[in-house]
């Protein structure tokens, strides 16, 4: 990563400017040009540096939900409820660690009553015990680079 990406990364982190093409505007407020910058943003999401671009939105405002849960899930079947997990629509993010509760996700949906119903549906088709750990505060992190 150079100091381009830094900056890129940096400045993004604040979002996108409201309009009609907020990659150009934000490209010149970096000094880079459209192109620079959006092949940038291709190259360090193909590399695996970004996860994603895009906006994050306080879900419960919008009547939805969000909740972080974890289930162990025995090394011989970790692949299998892996994929049985990942497959439902309400699965944002799914990491392994090295813990007794070995797989840890975060389920979104439409309203606060289908989490119950989320989890319900997992336990069912795994077999698995999920922990639900809801948020009982919000905190804003922010990443910025060294240049």
């Amino acid at each position: 990563m150079d100091e381009i990406d830094r900056a890129i990364i940096n400045t993004l982190q604040g979002g996108l400017p409201v309009c009609e093409r907020p990659y150009l505007a934000a490209a010149q407020a970096l000094g880079v040009d459209e192109a620079t910058l959006l092949t940038r943003l291709q190259a360090m999401l193909a590399s695996g540096l970004l996860t994603r671009i895009g906006p994050l939105y306080q879900i419960e405002k919008m009547g939805g939900a969000f909740t972080l849960a974890a289930l162990h899930a025995g090394a011989q079947d970790f692949e299998h409820v892996a994929q049985a997990v990942n497959a439902l629509p309400e699965v944002a993010h799914n990491y392994q660690r090295d813990h007794a509760l070995n797989m840890w996700f975060v389920l979104a949906t439409e309203s606060p009553e289908q989490i119950a119903d989320v989890i319900r549906k997992i336990e069912q088709d795994t077999g698995c015990e999920v922990f639900n750990f809801p948020k009982s505060r919000e905190f804003f992190v922010e990443l910025k680079l060294q240049a």
